[in-house]
Parts: structure tokens; sequence; C-alpha cells
């Protein structure tokens, strides 16, 4: 018993940083996904009227922002014009 003990003692040591770098990553895309969200609303007050670009504001949108970035925006404008046609 206390062998077992000692090795899940090791284990939750080794696996700590582990958990933590995840967990950081984990909130640095939920960051950076509110981000998103929020580059999303600003897009659709502003661009609707003067640019004539419109994107819904949800959940996939902003975790696509989120990963991707410019580039994703760029993806869902291309993929927005594409179902256009």
């Amino acid at each position: 018993m206390p062998v077992a003990l000692a090795l899940g003692g090791a284990l939750l040591l080794l696996l700590v940083p582990a958990l933590r770098r995840g967990l950081g990553r984990l909130l640095a895309l939920a960051a950076r996904t509110l981000a998103g969200l929020g580059a999303l609303a600003a897009l659709r007050a502003a661009g609707a009227g003067a640019v004539g670009v419109t994107l819904g504001v949800n959940l996939f949108n902003a975790l696509t922002l989120g990963l991707l970035g410019l580039p994703g925006l760029a993806l869902l404008l291309l993929f927005n014009w594409l179902t256009r046609l």
C-alpha cells in the first residue's frame, strides 16, 4: 500500500505541470474566442451597412477567429461569399 501511494504521488507530481500547461492553453483559447466574438460583433455593427459584410455572431465563428485569427476571418468571409453564389 505505501508503494502504491508513493507511485501515485510521483505520478501526480509529473502530471501537475502538464495539466497547468493544458489549462493555460485552454484559457488562452477562451480569451481569444472572446476577442473573436467582440470582433464579430464590431464587424456586424460597422460592416453590415458600410461594406455589405455580414457574419453571424456565434460560437463557431468566434472559435474559428480564436484559433486561426485573421486568416480565419478571411476563411469565414470566403465561405460566406461562396454560399451566396
